[in-house]
């Protein structure tokens, strides 16, 4: 997927601190508990010093869902330096004019620190459904809503008349006083990825930027960790989150999944660093996220 034009800018424009230390804050429900501690993880997660804080998207998924700018908008009235990610905004189920509008929102209530995440999703065919979009081109649709979206950002009128969108809007404000960092899902925001599919993943990437005569993105890999207790209460604990979430068992994605104490979760986190990930979004796989959070930040420490 190529890179936004307008006010939006690939990886190597983010700031050393997005290069570090992620967490994925609890907005999905997959122990169906009846509520998700976003909030506090948000507050703990900047006192503890990780670097940034992340949302999923799903309309309509195996968990209950928090929508993502609804989620974000919260934890930005709740911390003052943590940055704010999409991970990743499903775009295509979106009108591109509303996504351009609430971006600006949330960088004038975060100057600074929103991360602008997007992905095509397509795994649940039921929420395109229910949005009235089609499944088929979602792709294509991302990446000319990616477009609208970047020159929205700049201000001034629209008149766009592409393929899939037809705009015609005024000049929308507020507009950011910078240019938003964008990350692309299963380009440069990966997940479910050895070291050595790392490596080669950045090594594509790198030879595509090249060839448009654009510098290569920084990538950011998402990765399931779970600190503390035994291996077999640690894998029960993952398997019903992933059941929960994915309605997958963990047979097929523990060789992705990070179990054990601080030294053998940054040992592995240090692998995927050498392979070329410049940075990590964490997510505690457990049923309470909390409790990771502190375990985390010594993993953090270990590779500092």
């Amino acid at each position: 997927m190529s890179t936004t034009p307008g006010s939006l800018t690939s990886p190597p424009a983010l700031s050393d601190s997005l290069a570090g230390f992620g967490l994925m804050l609890p907005s999905f429900d997959p122990y169906r508990l009846g509520a998700v501690p976003l909030l506090e993880a948000a507050e703990r997660a900047e006192r503890l010093g990780f670097d940034s804080g992340w949302v999923g998207d799903h309309l309509q998924y195996h968990p209950p869902t928090l929508e993502p700018y609804g989620a974000l908008c919260a934890a930005a009235a709740r911390t003052r330096r943590l940055r704010l990610g999409f991970a990743v905004m499903l775009l295509a189920l979106r009108s591109p004019v509303w996504v351009a509008k609430q971006l600006a929102t949330l960088e004038a209530l975060a100057p600074g620190r929103v991360v602008f995440g997007a992905g095509v999703g397509g795994e649940s065919p039921a929420e395109f459904e229910a949005a009235g979009v089609p499944l088929r081109g979602r792709g294509r649709r991302v990446d000319e809503a990616l477009e609208i979206v970047g020159r929205l950002l700049e201000g001034g009128p629209l008149d766009h008349r592409g393929p899939l969108y037809t705009v015609r809007t005024p000049g929308l404000e507020p507009v950011p006083g910078r240019r938003l960092p964008l990350v692309v899902g299963g380009a440069w925001l990966a997940v479910w990825l050895s070291p050595e599919r790392v490596a080669e993943g950045r090594e594509r990437i790198a030879a595509l930027a090249a060839a448009a005569g654009r510098p290569a993105p920084q990538t950011l890999v998402m990765v399931f960790v779970h600190l503390g207790g035994s291996r077999e209460r640690a894998r029960v604990e993952i398997d019903t989150l992933m059941r929960g979430q994915y309605g997958l068992p963990l047979e097929r994605l523990e060789r992705w999944c990070l179990i054990g104490d601080a030294a053998t979760v940054a040992e592995g986190l240090a692998a995927l660093r050498a392979a070329g990930a410049g940075g990590f979004v964490l997510h505690p796989a457990c049923r309470d996220p909390l409790s990771q959070l502190e375990p985390l930040a010594e993993v953090r420490e270990l590779l500092t």
